[in-house]
């Protein structure tokens, strides 16, 4: 039976039906909370001289040219690769995140020649925070098609709750940050709108507590595969197929290399993000003129570097090639009938072994027709 979640977390997102109601859904939040952290960001830090510089030093041109050049890049083979494999959720994920760090960077790049301005101080401030946030949502959307693909009865959760949850979580961030925005804008004085960037400041904290706790759940999933130690009560029918991206036989599971492929990189993309959230916390938590956050050469390595890694690893490894549209797609998998035939995809790779409630066949092989 699945978690009894309260029903608002299935109204924010179900799993795997992400159309283009969700990326209205996702610019309606940004309309609302974009201005109010722009707002905050000018409230909250405090007032330059003329001639002073926003930022504590001045963006350097070319490294922002070529993060901008790097993130248009990478966007716009992801916008591509939408395309050819015919999906959805990539819309209000990855191209969203691109977008708003294409922004932030031109922002960065447009104060190079300026770094005095608030307009692109302010531009960068928020869309370089939120960036990641939709990026985010793609794991936890790309998880839950391996769980689906690997065997539920190892996971916690069910494929459709990693999404369901997690993805929520993202939202929730981003309303934490923008009321923190409300607050500080709205302060007449310098501890109110400190107040606001310390609210905002835990938006970033949960959102790392978020995948931690992420991170955690896939971290047993992956022990308790490779020990072959499913949940208890959750037993499934073994198979064994040439072209599944997952054989299971009587001896255990044995990954494909496009799956060992994904692994690797939703692994690498997660880590890359990580560091990413610890470094803005303490950027942070040190205030707007901290020693942290007035150091260009942190800024570029922990959060430009490490989103762009992020970015073209997903470019090149990407679940629509890796694991195939229909893999992606809940409404297109098959589940093993009551005639105990095994019903595969139009990609060919294997869609899902059980049900929510996996039935048992411990010791039989599936050869291409009936166990």
């Amino acid at each position: 039976m699945s978690p009894p979640f309260p029903f608002f977390f299935r109204v924010i997102l179900v799993f795997n039906k992400v159309s283009l109601q969700h990326f209205l859904f996702h610019f309606t939040m940004l309309d609302h909370i974009l201005p109010l952290i722009s707002r905050a960001a000018n409230a909250t830090a405090a007032e330059p001289e003329e001639d002073e510089s926003r930022y504590g030093y001045t963006p350097t041109k070319y490294v922002c040219l070529i993060l901008l050049v790097l993130f248009s890049i990478s966007t716009l083979i992801h916008t591509g690769q939408a395309i050819r494999y015919r999906m959805l959720w990539p819309i209000p994920t990855v191209l969203l995140a691109g977008l708003l760090e294409i922004a932030g960077w031109g922002g960065r790049f447009w104060s190079s020649f300026d770094d005095t301005k608030d307009t692109p101080f302010m531009i960068q401030i928020v869309t370089t925070v939120l960036g990641p946030t939709p990026f985010l949502a793609a794991i936890f959307i790309i998880f839950g098609a391996i769980v689906r693909i690997m065997g539920q009865g190892y996971s916690r959760l069910t494929p459709r709750y990693y999404s369901l949850i997690f993805v929520s979580c993202d939202v929730i961030s981003l309303v934490v940050q923008g009321a923190g925005g409300g607050i500080a804008a709205s302060g007449d004085t310098l501890e109110d709108a400190n107040m606001g960037g310390n609210i905002m400041l835990g938006g970033i904290v949960f959102q790392l507590v978020v995948m931690t706790l992420f991170l955690g759940l896939a971290g047993e999933f992956f022990y308790r595969f490779f020990t072959d130690s499913p949940i208890a009560g959750r037993a499934f029918a073994r198979v064994e197929t040439e072209d599944s991206h997952v054989t299971l036989t009587n001896s255990g599971y044995k990954l494909s290399s496009k799956m060992r492929v994904m692994l690797v990189a939703l692994f690498s993309i997660t880590a890359f993000l990580y560091i990413r959230a610890i470094y803005r916390t303490i950027e942070l938590a040190g205030g707007w003129h901290g020693v942290i956050i007035e150091t260009e050469i942190w800024f570029n390595i922990f959060d430009g570097a490490m989103v762009v890694l992020a970015f073209y690893t997903m470019n090149f490894a990407h679940p629509g090639r890796l694991l195939g549209r229909d893999a992606m797609d809940s409404k297109n998998t098959r589940t093993v009938g009551k005639s105990n035939q095994l019903e595969m995809g139009s990609t060919g790779s294997l869609l899902e072994a059980t049900r929510d409630q996996p039935f048992s066949a411990p010791n039989h092989t599936y050869s291409g027709g009936q166990y």
